[in-house]
């Protein structure tokens, strides 16, 4: 039988971020981008979530390359772990690979991983596959789209993008996007993140027209918080405060981080003496500052949060100061953002979102720029990706508009298996696939069972029984002693813990007249009766754990 091409997803479908798709024919296999994605409310101390890897990590040696679109998170947030457990050759551009390695950096792998920088229009030979570079227009500076060559046909993955006429880069290379549908395109993957915006994005000139209006009559200090990754953001930011004479201090390590990457490779354009350290503004006059922030997600450890909650140690949130939101709230995000910009206005600040002001604008294509694409392309088979399965469901729907067969929209999962020929497309079998929770320095050790520990622990608090027996006859000692987390004040509740310690004490008895002595059989005698009472007496239940000790 004649090879096919196999595309699996290990991320980016049925989600927002956590992108890695893999292509795969005969012994080559290539992998396209390798982000992370945000917890979730539930997930409790979770720091980010990656993709299980487990199919690379096996396949390894049929690795040909990563190729990355952008140097957004939740396209290279991923790599320094997938990096800890295989190695491959690295493509992208210069801004993403700058940014990539400063994350390689920081997990002492950048000596270790080799990377090649390339331009739009460069074309990589790959095993079977030859992947050309095309130019996007997206809310980074030097993002791309993928067309890869294989065995059975052209596959164009456009990664993250919209079509901005008046971008500093120049518009998206739509010419090159119709000589491809000319020469034929077998499939299409294409992000779905804002297919259920009708028009057009808006243009990032729109945004520095924003910042102009707030900044023209504003005597006093300015904060800003956006994306650190949006190099063209911040941009407009310096060049209409290095206008209006004002300094501008940078918080936040991933902000830092930008700026100075941008800087050094030459994608940011810093006005003689603009910019100064933190620490420096004391001795400026309010009117002179602007402040440009990370935490516009509403982070707990965002330089914003702390600057908001005072936890900051240069700057601290005053009456009058005017908070500039230059950001849109990722979905899932939205409680947290409007927990900081409640606690701004108790503090007397001037908040400016980017739904009042066009502060923001987003990085994806509307409907008409997704239509645009598809009509240049005209693919045979058709992927949608880069979304939640509201939004996969009206990119199928948006394509079925634009003339396309149903029977050629296929929207996967992760871990399903797209197996390709030149005239079939199907849905076949699966690769293990999942999420990877990252705590602190911790990969893929807390898994369900301790997150439904975390979730008990934080719905309903816990409950230790403490008590000594003896090692002779199982008699009590001492005990049972009560000790609660989360569950009760004990100081004002002494009457529910003696009874508490009665129940304890009663299922110790009965075990002892039927002359249990096992300490699991102990355990579990005391855990059950705690808890049909105290669920009888107060519907709660608490996490309880026994401790027993022989004497």
């Amino acid at each position: 039988m004649s090879e096919k091409l196999k595309i699996i997803s290990l991320g980016g479908l049925n989600e927002i971020g956590k992108n890695l798709t893999v292509l795969e024919y005969g012994r080559d296999i290539i992998i396209v981008d390798c982000g992370m994605g945000f917890p979730e409310d539930d997930m409790y101390g979770i720091d980010s979530v990656i993709a299980d890897t487990t199919y690379l990590v096996k396949n390894k040696e049929r690795i040909r390359g990563m190729f990355i679109t952008h140097g957004h998170e939740d396209h290279i947030g991923g790599i320094p772990y997938a990096m800890q457990n295989f190695r491959t050759v690295i493509h992208g551009t210069g801004l993403t690979l700058g940014l990539v390695k400063r994350k390689l950096e920081e997990h002492g792998l950048d000596q270790k991983i080799k990377m090649v920088t390339h331009k739009a229009g460069d074309v990589v030979k790959a095993g079977n596959f030859q992947v050309e570079f095309i130019h996007v227009n997206h809310s980074i500076a030097d993002a791309v789209a993928f067309a890869i060559r294989t065995p059975v046909g052209t596959v164009v993955m456009t990664g993250d993008f919209k079509i901005d006429s008046m971008a500093d880069g120049g518009i998206m290379d739509l010419g090159r996007m119709g000589e491809l549908g000319k020469e034929g395109v077998l499939a299409l993957l294409c992000d779905s993140t804002n297919v259920e915006r009708p028009g057009y994005s808006a243009s990032e000139k729109t945004v520095a027209d924003g910042l102009e209006r707030q900044f023209k009559d504003c005597d006093q200090r300015i904060i800003i918080t956006t994306f650190a990754s949006n190099a063209d953001r911040l941009q407009n930011i310096i060049n209409v405060a290095h206008k209006y004479g004002r300094k501008v201090a940078v918080t936040g390590r991933s902000m830092e981080n930008v700026i100075k990457v941008s800087t050094e490779l030459g994608y940011l354009k810093l006005p003689a003496r603009t910019l100064v350290d933190i620490s420096t503004i004391k001795s400026l006059p309010k009117n002179k500052v602007v402040v440009v922030s990370t935490g516009s997600q509403g982070e707990n450890m965002s330089a914003l949060y702390r600057m908001a909650f005072t936890g900051h140690k240069q700057v601290e949130v005053q009456p009058g100061d005017r908070v500039i939101i230059s950001a849109s709230a990722i979905p899932g995000n939205e409680k947290a953002v409007s927990k900081i910009i409640n606690e701004l206005y108790r503090k007397g600040a001037d908040v400016v979102c980017d739904k009042q002001a066009d502060l923001h604008a987003s990085g994806h294509a509307g409907q008409e720029e997704l239509k645009i694409l598809h009509a240049l392309l005209k693919p045979k088979f058709f992927i949608p990706v880069h979304g939640e399965q509201r939004h996969l469901q009206a990119h199928s729907r948006l394509a079925q508009s634009m003339g396309m067969d149903p029977k050629n929209i296929f929207i996967s999962e992760i871990g399903r298996v797209i197996e390709l020929t030149k005239t079939t497309c199907k849905l076949t079998g699966t690769v293990p696939a999942g999420r990877i929770l990252v705590d602190g320095t911790g990969v893929g050790d807390v898994g369900s069972v301790v997150l439904r520990d975390r979730k008990h622990l934080a719905q309903d608090g816990m409950l230790v029984v403490v008590v000594n027996l003896s090692a002779e006859d199982g008699s009590i000692i001492s005990g049972p002693d009560i000790i609660t987390r989360g569950f009760v004040y004990v100081k004002e509740s002494e009457d529910p813990m003696e009874e508490l310690r009665n129940v304890a004490t009663q299922a110790l008895d009965r075990c002892a007249r039927d002359g249990v002595r096992d300490w699991s059989a102990l355990k579990a005698g005391i855990k059950s009766d705690l808890s049909g009472y105290l669920f009888k007496t107060t519907k709660r239940n608490p996490m309880i754990l026994p401790v027993i000790t022989e004497l």
